[in-house]
């Protein structure tokens, strides 16, 4: 994922930066880093982008297919 792509990402969500970062689970400052190319963007932020995008939540045990509660 490149910072083009995570803007991408951001505008697609409407969010603002701040949102961006929170959804992400990141510091504002971090995120920022990240849109504007100056750090790399790991393949696990990646991965949450593309779990907001498609509407996914975070993991939980009972939400494993097939697994009785």
């Amino acid at each position: 994922m490149t910072a083009d792509d995570l803007r991408a990402w951001q505008s697609s969500m409407t969010l603002s930066q701040r949102q961006a970062a929170e959804a992400l689970g990141m510091t504002l400052a971090n995120y920022s880093a990240a849109v504007t190319g100056k750090t790399r963007i790991d393949h696990r932020t990646a991965l949450a982008c593309a779990a907001l995008a498609a509407g996914l939540s975070p993991w939980a045990p009972s939400s494993t297919p097939g697994k009785k509660c």
